[in-house]
């Protein structure tokens, strides 16, 4: 068969990223296949209707990789977008059209109904060769794991058991990335072992950690130095929520003579107190903690498996070894008050040499536990359409005041951030790459 893959997402702030996922499902295909990624970052409407003409698909993958931007102050939705693509696709090729993906899998069903699909992958896309094969052999659809069609509800998708393979030649969309950057992208692992009350990876990729053997990242990471990348970044939820594993893949990339730099999202829990030397020798140059609160209340809230000391002291070790380190905080969770916030910003005061990320109101998806709190206070109902955004609110203190509290207490320091930074950060970071900076350029802003 030929099979387009199509990444719809065309989102740069605060700077783009190269879809991955797609990379995961080519690689997963049978080479008896034809197979071609079309990446709307950087293809226009009338250069993909190019290749429908000569391509002319039997059969076509839409990634939808998010909903929205999870973002209360600057909301953007996507799935309306999504929709006049696929009424689009509809006029100019016959091909049935499957959708996946990660945010495709927190709402399957709203998804499917509100772009009219012919079929969904729930979890993980490596399953679109089941699917394929099944059409092409007219073999009953309902024994594929997380297959969604018009007539038959799916069968429950446990994760994939696979081994991931990703296509990994150099291509035109690959390009595009190189020159605003230079940043690919590679996993260590799938699934999250934490249990944060608003995260719905675990839903997403499973509970338990399914181990990428650190050689064979290390290996993955070499092919993308040769096919030109400036920079890596680690896409797991949280690269050392096993720290034994992220330091031997760590230790893996020194090994191969992996050259260029990488960073990733780290958890601010208890670490070997080498830990981030370790790292520094093998490469990384940025930490994003994703540390969301510094008051007691609000990480046990959160279900954080860490506490404000906890945070201070990797937050130290990270700077000690010479990393540049950010925090991302996520405010206005249940529980939180004047009071809290305060908490926080107090405690912020102890993080030297940092750039801060505030984030007001948290997006509630199904599957997780604040969907469970939201429910039982009657925040929403079960008919609730959680399709397009809708942000938990404390009842103590408003969204507007949380972002005030925040506002007042930054003055004139550049390194506290409210929200990814909107436009204007992403101009900023747009020119900074053409002049040839590298990564995510946030240190820049560290005080």
């Amino acid at each position: 068969m030929k099979v387009l893959l199509i990444s719809p997402n065309t989102l740069i702030v605060p700077y783009p990223v190269y879809p991955i996922g797609l990379d995961y499902v080519a690689g997963s295909l049978s080479d008896r296949h034809q197979v071609q990624i079309a990446d709307l970052n950087v293809l226009t409407r009338d250069e993909l209707a190019n290749i429908l003409d000569d391509f002319s698909p039997d059969i076509i993958g839409l990634s939808i990789r998010n909903i929205d931007n999870t973002e209360a102050g600057n909301p953007l939705f996507f799935i309306s977008k999504h929709k006049e693509l696929v009424d689009w696709l509809r006029t100019r090729n016959k091909a049935p059209i499957v959708g996946g993906g990660a945010g495709f899998t927190i709402l399957p069903q709203d998804i499917f109904n509100a772009l009219e699909l012919d079929y969904g992958i729930i979890g993980e896309g490596e399953r679109l060769e089941e699917l394929i094969t099944a059409i092409e052999n007219k073999q009953p659809l309902s024994h594929i794991p997380g297959l969604l069609t018009a007539s038959q509800d799916p069968v429950p998708p446990a994760p994939w058991t696979g081994t991931p393979q990703r296509h990994t030649a150099q291509s035109t969309h690959s390009q595009f990335y190189l020159d605003y950057g230079g940043m690919l992208n590679l996993q260590t692992k799938r699934g999250c072992s934490f249990r944060c009350i608003y995260c719905p990876y675990p839903h997403i990729e499973g509970k338990k950690h399914r181990l990428v053997d650190p050689d064979d990242v290390a290996r993955m990471a070499m092919t993308l130095q040769k096919n030109g990348a400036k920079y890596i970044f680690i896409t797991d939820s949280a690269f050392n929520s096993d720290v034994t594993h992220s330091l031997k893949v760590a230790e893996a990339f020194k090994k191969h003579g992996l050259s260029i730099p990488w960073g990733g999202f780290f958890a601010p829990i208890k670490l070997p107190a080498d830990y981030f030397t370790r790292m520094k020798e093998c490469g990384l140059k940025h930490v994003e903690f994703g540390t969301e609160s510094l008051s007691k209340t609000m990480l046990h809230n959160y279900r954080k498996p860490f506490s404000p000391e906890d945070v201070i002291t990797a937050h130290k070790q990270a700077v000690a070894a010479g990393l540049h380190a950010a925090h991302y905080f996520l405010l206005g969770g249940p529980g939180e008050t004047a009071e809290t916030v305060d908490e926080t910003l107090n405690c912020i005061e102890n993080l030297k040499k940092t750039v801060l990320f505030f984030f007001t109101g948290i997006r509630i998806y199904p599957h997780t536990g604040l969907y469970d709190i939201a429910l039982h206070e009657g925040k929403i109902s079960e008919d609730t359409s959680l399709l397009e955004p809708f942000y938990y609110e404390s009842d103590a203190i408003s969204h507007g005041v949380i972002e005030k509290q925040v506002i007042d207490r930054a003055g004139e320091r550049i390194n506290w951030i409210v929200g990814s930074g909107g436009n204007e950060s992403a101009a900023t970071v747009s020119k900074m790459h053409k002049r040839g900076f590298t990564g995510p350029l946030w240190e820049f802003l560290i005080r």
